[in-house]
């Protein structure tokens, strides 16, 4: 008998590699199902974390959407992945949360190198719903990708993940905001003041 605890995760991290490979092109459930072959509601199923769909069906759906599955030697959950726990967290302000989940996830992309770290983050995570948090994540990938010289995912530097105004990730009312000299250049490039400590947990 399967897992029901490890079905579960794997149907939910398809859930969010479709939903964020969906979304980064623009298209509709509907959309996605035509070019896939299947039925809107079985899309709305399978990113509903409803289904634990076979490789096949999964490698369908984000060829539909221009993305390939693959496979990486790693244990480490992706940016998307953590993503849309981070947009769950934030949906029902438990900032607390949300601030573990993005810890975890650079921790996740310090724990890799080279292009395994590389690809933690080529998938597109959907937004969150929070503009500052989006914008945090995408100034995380490129700060450790930077790190590590590995090419940056166009997606980082999309206008809906760079602040105007320069803007703390506050998750309690008494932070103090840091200054610029604390910050890394990556996030004061995407409007995200964040203490470099905060990045140093591993």
């Amino acid at each position: 008998m399967p897992n029901q605890e490890a079905t579960w995760r794997s149907a939910t991290d398809i859930a969010a590699l479709v939903r964020s490979a969906r979304r980064a092109r623009g298209f509709s459930q509907r959309e996605l199902a035509e070019r896939a072959g299947l039925s809107q509601s079985r899309v709305a199923v399978i990113e509903g974390a409803r289904e634990d769909p076979r490789t096949s069906t999964a490698s369908r759906l984000l060829a539909a959407s221009g993305h390939r599955l693959f496979a990486a030697p790693t244990i480490r959950d992706d940016v998307a992945t953590i993503a849309a726990e981070i947009r769950r967290a934030l949906a029902v302000d438990d900032l607390q949360s949300a601030l573990r989940l993005f810890i975890q996830m650079n921790d996740n992309l310090v724990g890799e190198r080279g292009l395994l770290r590389g690809v933690l983050a080529v998938t597109e995570p959907e937004l969150t719903g929070a503009k500052t948090w989006d914008a945090a994540i995408a100034a995380l990938v490129e700060y450790r990708l930077n790190q590590d010289g590995v090419p940056v995912p166009e997606w980082t530097s999309s206008a809906s993940r760079r602040l105007e105004r320069a803007r703390p990730l506050r998750t309690g009312p008494y932070e103090m905001v840091p200054a610029r000299n604390d910050v890394p250049a990556e996030f004061l490039e995407h409007g995200v003041l964040v203490w470099r400590d905060t990045l140093e947990s591993v």
